[in-house]
């Protein structure tokens, strides 16, 4: 199946098998529910007043796919053996559903991350404000069209229905899933250069979480980092590098523990449970992280570029940097206040 997977995909990577015990009807359907469960709370938790960007409508289109399986799985594993429009749907139409959509979501991790770091890196900077009609039209059409991509690469191979039937009649005990190497390696590259750019400015990172204290601002709880960098020559970026890794790890940090044990066991986790809402907005962050410090002295301060993230507030990364007119606590030109 990887094989045939490789040759039809250029550039994929090939899958690993998971192969998971049945029951697998009641055990797809406690997972699916689960994951729908999850991806619906995050888009509800998530800031309402937020930029629109092709991430947060890929989440939308991901949650209501994965409500989609989860409803047509239990369609069949209520009824177990029923005709429809002239095709038969049985028990094992469950795990073959999931299998498809397993290896779609698989060969889906490159593209959505190459056009939303795209879509960070070219509008993060814009002055000139695109018509918002357009820009969400432009979004859909990209997210409807790696959709379409995704499941036409997969469906195209005619052997694909013969290979999967094959696999489920010969082995019915069993439901052979798959794990999506774009996402190990993905994760792999993520975890180095977050470990990298921490240990290239631990020093900063600890004495600044040193400084920071606890006080009341405008009858709310703030953030104060009255810490102030004795090297007058550290460049503009490099700090910035700093309070980006505060901001990140400071909402992230138990994802990126959990991406290293995992990375550590070498677990192998299916695609189909892999591709998820919190684990998009995740890499949302570091993407929109990523983008800030390439494009740090061409963004534009405003309050629309501030509320770019759902979970992450950046606003601390570049003030008072470059926005003379910030208030300072203690008259020291260093300190910061970060509402929470």
């Amino acid at each position: 199946m990887a094989a045939i997977l490789s040759e039809n995909c250029p550039g994929q990577h090939p899958y690993t098998q998971v192969n998971q015990p049945l029951e697998i009807s009641c055990m797809l359907l406690l997972i699916m529910f689960g994951k729908v469960f999850l991806d619906f709370f995050m888009l509800q938790v998530k800031k309402t007043a937020v930029k629109v960007s092709f991430m947060g409508y890929f989440c939308v289109s991901l949650a209501l796919l994965d409500f989609t399986l989860l409803m047509s799985i239990s369609f069949i594993f209520y009824f177990e053996d029923f005709a429809l429009w002239g095709v038969r749907f049985t028990k094992y139409h469950i795990c073959l559903f999931t299998q498809v959509i397993s290896l779609t979501y698989g060969i889906l991790h490159y593209p959505v991350y190459l056009v939303a770091g795209l879509d960070y890196y070219m509008t993060i900077a814009q002055t000139s404000q695109f018509p918002k009609r357009g820009q969400r039209l432009l979004y859909i059409f990209a997210v409807v069209t790696i959709w379409i991509s995704g499941f036409f690469c997969i469906l195209k191979v005619p052997a694909i229905y013969e290979e999967l039937d094959t696999q489920n009649h010969f082995s019915p005990y069993r439901c052979p899933l798959y794990a999506s190497l774009q996402s190990y390696s993905f994760s792999c590259a993520m975890v180095l250069l977050t470990g990298t750019a921490l240990l290239a400015c631990w020093k900063e990172v600890t004495t600044m979480l040193l400084s920071v204290r606890l006080v009341s601002f405008a009858s709310q709880p703030v953030l104060m980092f009255s810490y102030v960098s004795n090297n007058n020559s550290t460049c503009f970026k490099w700090q910035l590098l700093t309070r980006l890794l505060i901001c990140f790890l400071g909402t992230w940090a138990p994802f990126v523990v959990l991406q290293i044990i995992i990375l550590f066991l070498g677990a192998q986790i299916p695609a189909y449970m892999e591709m998820n809402v919190p684990w998009l907005y995740f890499i949302n962050s570091f993407l929109i992280a990523v983008a800030y410090w390439c494009r740090c002295h061409n963004v534009d301060l405003t309050e629309e570029m501030w509320s770019r993230d759902p979970f992450v507030s950046w606003k601390f990364c570049f003030i008072p940097f470059n926005n003379e007119s910030t208030e300072t606590a203690d008259d020291n030109p260093g300190t910061v206040i970060v509402i929470c």
